[in-house]
């Protein structure tokens, strides 16, 4: 199993399917909290939903085009973190990120993805990650924000949430400006 402390009592473990019922449990205490930003993430009605994510991330893992993190917290699992969709023509690649409710607020997330992108830029030699959150969801906004990347620009009614569209911000952070960040 994959594990990398982040700080202290906090690690990143490489979801696998001995948390998939970790994993149902903690999306079925947030379902009403994740459903504002992530309904994708409502489709996870049983542990079978679960298991079957959680195979298909190793699926990714293992073509080599993504992976997926599970955010651990004082052992507990408090969120996912995930690199999709690595573009290797363009070294390029996106994070998501969520948190169950109870864990918001305390850098969990800020410090997963500093150790992520860390991996990202100087293990894979990636050149570019971008992070996209809805515009009206400040807290999801402000951690690109701590992490150095630049606002790109706004896509309009880019997502559907159930009964209306919401615009999404789209963060960029390049190799090189991540360097100067680190340095």
């Amino acid at each position: 199993m994959f594990s990398y402390s982040f700080t202290q009592g906090a690690e990143l473990r490489l979801l696998e399917h001995q948390h998939a019922e970790e994993l149902f449990a903690l999306v079925d205490r947030n379902r009403a909290f994740l459903r504002q930003w992530l309904p994708e993430w409502d489709v996870q009605k049983s542990l079978d939903d679960c298991q079957t994510l959680i195979r298909s991330s190793l699926e990714q893992l293992a073509a080599n085009t993504g992976f997926t993190m599970g955010i651990w917290s004082e052992g507990r699992l408090a969120g996912i973190l995930g690199a999709g969709r690595i573009d290797w023509e363009n070294r390029s690649t996106n994070l998501g990120y969520w948190l169950g409710e109870n864990y918001q607020g305390g850098g969990l997330v800020t410090g997963a993805c500093r150790a992520v992108i860390d991996y990202l830029f100087s293990e894979l030699k990636l050149q570019r990650i971008e992070i996209r959150c809805a515009t009206d969801n400040p807290k999801s906004c402000a951690i690109p924000r701590r992490l150095g990347f630049s606002k790109e620009g706004v896509l309009r009614q880019a997502q559907a949430f159930d009964d209306r569209y919401v615009d999404i911000e789209v963060h960029g952070l390049l190799a090189e400006d991540w360097n100067r960040v680190t340095e």
